[in-house]
């Protein structure tokens, strides 16, 4: 195959009434064949055609994770254009930006909130001819037109399979903006073999399989997502899609899938309300959980190092399992082979709990510029701390200043009419990522943090933030976010936000007050943040301990700025928001 339609058709042919897809509807699910998206998105492809999608055109699409994006994204593939992906999150002038710098002249918008962004902003977009609505309504110009309409636009004289034939190899798939933790985005191009290529080096793995039942919920507008999006579609995987953030914990238990990715965030979040759950309940359970816990431990940190688990040790697991585990995968549908991490580093401290419970969370590492996949976990060899070694076809290197640089099939064409942007990271043939790691005996890679990001103490001593971060998150139930602070000071500093869903329970139950704003400074709450950043201070040097933290009233959010779409964070936006507080912790010696 030489594109991702292609690859879709020769998937119908080799499994065309296998189950492709499954998607929330009337209270159950709904499956369609291969055969039948298939169907559907060669309708939907004549229609895009007919109203100007094709060979160097670009059509943006603004929607949430849910099927018609997925069979969105196959039909403009299909006519020989390329999807521009926009977060439903972005405001009007976000996407405005993407839309004019992409020279995007089609938008398919989610509904009629997504086409009023689009609206306010039309005097910005005179190259836009047609707004495509999923769930809205046409407009009496005839500039908006419904997505179900498409099929009925198309030429019937058109040839499909000569439209798909005639896109290159190397033509441009994707247009897929950074989500700017450090700046104006920039529009990152990949082809359809970066595509071809990371969906058959998955493949060539043989972690899954057609008898698998994949799970998707991540936004399909990040790399990561598209990336799952073409290695079902080359493996022959069915997935049910749902994007609703709050029907994830009930999707699991109705689906019981086998497989799913997810942000780090989502395990943080399991983890922290699993704990604090116990913790509130006390007494028994809550002595029986730490053992269980402990336990489980033991045996993840011996078969990390390759040592022989006592008897007596593989006893006492199997009862921990039976009294505590095995009901945590129940909460997850009871079928859950592992897990997929990536997008932004995973906590070993969560890691090791989840292993414990026989939920294996294979942790990877890629950049949307890397086509999202470039090294993985495996589940025979997974060390966690690390992304795994690379996927097949993929090179590593490691610069003398420690910057990870990759090689291979999934590096971008390019950044979108930036020519010297490009050339600086593209430089030698490699694509130089800004992240600083190593590479151990095995060729598993470790991150240790963002290149730009490593804090440098004025005792000129490096600290690597998110890791400190990471474990903060472990060791506090009640932590959203952690931000840790301290470039150019003399010592580290945090800012800590509240997960309300996980404090509230446990704050009724202690009698304290339910108000982030009178919580965050009583007494009891700060103690156990204070218990937390204790416990991780004490196996750490003493150049990286937090020395001073605060707790926020309002917890970070991508609406509010201090987020990107996939959930991390924007160190510059909470330095700026927040700088008064956090040069308050330098007025006075720590």
């Amino acid at each position: 195959m030489s594109s991702i339609p292609s690859l879709l058709r020769d998937r119908i042919a080799a499994t065309p009434d296998a189950e492709a897809y499954r998607t929330p509807s009337d209270g159950g699910w709904t499956s369609a064949s291969w055969r039948e998206v298939g169907e559907r998105v060669r309708e939907l492809a004549l229609g895009l055609a007919a109203i100007g999608a094709g060979p160097d055109t670009r059509v943006a699409l603004l929607s949430s994770t849910r099927l018609e994006w997925i069979l969105a994204d196959l039909a403009v593939l299909s006519t020989g254009a390329a999807t521009t992906t926009i977060y439903p999150s972005n405001t009007a002038a976000e996407s405005a930006f993407v839309i004019t710098d992409s020279g995007s002249t089609i938008v398919i918008a989610e509904n009629d909130d997504q086409v009023a962004k689009i609206r306010s902003v039309q005097k910005e977009l005179p190259d836009v001819t047609k707004v495509v609505v999923i769930d809205g309504t046409p407009s009496d110009d005839g500039w908006v037109v419904r997505f179900d309409a498409l099929p009925g636009l198309g030429d019937g004289e058109r040839d499909y399979d000569a439209m798909v034939d005639a896109i290159p190899q190397d033509g441009l798939a994707t247009l897929i903006y950074t989500s700017g933790t450090t700046g104006r985005p920039k529009g990152v191009e990949l082809t359809h073999d970066n595509w071809l290529y990371t969906g058959g080096a998955v493949r060539e793995l043989g972690l899954i399989s057609p008898d698998d039942l994949h799970f998707l919920w991540l936004p399909l507008s990040h790399s990561f997502g598209k990336l799952l999006e073409v290695v079902m579609i080359d493996i022959g995987v069915p997935t049910a899609i749902d994007g609703r953030l709050d029907k994830i914990a009930e999707n699991l238990g109705e689906l019981r899938p086998t497989l799913m990715a997810a942000a780090p965030r989502i395990f943080e979040k399991i983890h922290n309300t699993v704990t604090a759950t116990v913790r509130r309940e006390g007494g028994l359970k809550l002595r029986i959980f730490t053992w269980a816990r402990a336990t489980g431990l033991r045996v993840v940190k011996a078969r990390q190092r390759g040592a022989a688990i006592p008897a007596t040790t593989r006893l006492e697991y199997a009862l921990a399992d039976r009294l505590v585990f095995a009901k945590l995968r129940e909460r997850f549908g009871g079928r859950i082979r592992y897990f997929i991490s990536g997008a932004a580093p995973l906590s070993q401290d969560i890691a090791e709990f989840f292993d414990a419970a026989g939920l294996t969370i294979l942790e990877g590492y890629g950049l949307t510029e890397s086509s999202a996949g470039s090294f993985l976990n495996r589940p025979e060899t997974v060390r966690f701390g690390t992304v795994g070694p690379p996927l097949p076809g993929t090179q590593v290197r490691i610069a003398d200043d420690g910057e990870v640089l990759i090689g291979g099939r999934g590096i971008m064409r390019g950044y979108h009419g930036l020519p010297e942007d490009t050339a600086e990271a593209l430089k030698d043939g490699w694509l130089h990522t800004g992240d600083i790691g190593e590479v151990d005996s095995e060729g598993r890679l470790t991150i240790t943090d963002r290149k730009k990001e490593l804090i440098k103490t004025s005792g000129g001593k490096y600290v690597a933030p998110t890791y400190l971060e990471g474990r903060i998150k472990a060791a506090c139930p009640y932590a959203s976010h952690v931000f840790v602070h301290g470039d150019r000071r003399n010592y580290c500093t945090a800012l800590i936000t509240l997960d309300m869903e996980v404090v509230r329970p446990w704050a009724q139950a202690e009698g304290l007050p339910l108000d982030a704003e009178a919580l965050r400074e009583h007494p009891r709450m700060r103690e156990e943040v204070e218990r937390a950043v204790a416990q991780v201070n004490a196996e750490e040097a003493s150049y990286a301990t937090v020395k001073k933290f605060a707790i926020l009233a309002e917890d970070f959010s991508v609406e509010s700025g201090e987020l990107t779409p996939s959930l991390k964070i924007k160190r510059k936006a909470v330095e700026t928001r927040y700088g008064d507080t956090l040069d308050g912790f330098y007025d006075q010696p720590a």
